[in-house]
């Protein structure tokens, strides 16, 4: 008995897109060959987090100062300077003016697993989704990627100044342009045409209202050969419950253990999954 779950729990354990690195995958049975719901895979994979990470008793954003106008961060060797908009926090629906840590853990991991041999960006088409101040794609494009950073109209000013401030330097591997993008919205060619090899994602499972409209658009940006990286604070199981239900349905989704992040940038407030389209 013993061994056979030993066996199942090393099942579970996957490559999943284009991340060379393991997986914990949500799996449709459970281990004995019983089906489950995605509601009830869902609700499991929730009540796991929350048992086992406890995010409530974590200190909340560990590496950011929402009421600083800077966040320092040291990254791919170079020291980033990316300004926020505390300000604008109080504002309905804008959570993007500042950094969160689930931001600077995704774009720490992207540097930790390229460097590890467990990535490759050099050269490959990213796709950012509500990219705020523009840390994580910042950091894809200095790993080499062509990266877009999209986000709504009236968020696009600070984004600019960011990628202009950390990016002007000559030694840029890849490249960043920003353009506007409103999920639920049929996204412009240059973000489709062709399909992105990676889409990213930090903080943008805040809302059930919004669930739909960013998994319209995920299924908009992706082919199966497409790997999608959201990383997120735990903050609502039942917000993240609906939107895992949801996915279920056109992607498989692997959870990021956080012994594969960077090791410096670990928090039991943050999940980290992959989607691949089905």
């Amino acid at each position: 008995m013993g061994d056979d779950l030993e066996e199942t729990e090393v099942e579970k354990l996957v490559k999943l897109g284009s991340y060379e690195g393991k997986v914990k995958l949500l799996m449709d049975d459970d281990g004995g060959g019983e089906s489950i719901s995605e509601s009830e895979l869902a609700a499991e994979e929730t009540m796991l987090l929350w048992g086992i990470q406890q995010p409530t008793l974590s200190k909340p954003n560990a590496f950011v100062a929402q009421t600083s106008l800077n966040l320092h961060i040291d990254a791919c060797g170079h020291s980033l300077n990316i300004l926020q908009s505390p300000s604008s926090l109080g504002k309905p629906g804008v959570t993007g003016s500042v950094m969160w840590d689930s931001g600077v853990v995704l774009g720490k991991f992207l540097e930790h697993a390229v460097d590890s041999g467990l990535l490759l960006l050099q050269g490959k088409k990213i796709v950012e989704l509500g990219s705020g101040c523009g840390l994580v794609g910042c950091i894809a494009a200095l790993l080499g990627a062509q990266v877009i950073l999209t986000d709504l109209p009236d968020r696009l000013r600070l984004l600019k100044r960011n990628i202009e401030t950390n990016l002007s330097h000559g030694d840029l591997r890849g490249s960043a342009t920003v353009r506007e993008l409103t999920w639920g919205d049929d996204p412009d060619q240059e973000l489709i045409q062709p399909l992105p090899d990676y889409v990213l994602g930090s903080d943008v499972i805040y809302s059930e209202g919004a669930v739909e409209d960013l998994l319209d658009t995920l299924l908009q940006l992706c082919g199966t050969q497409t790997t999608i990286f959201l990383a997120g604070e735990l903050r609502n199981d039942s917000i993240l419950e609906y939107f895992l239900e949801a996915a279920m349905k056109d992607f498989v989704i692997g959870r990021v253990d956080q012994s594969e992040w960077h090791p410096d940038y670990c928090s039991h407030r943050v999940v980290m999954y992959i989607l691949v389209k089905k």
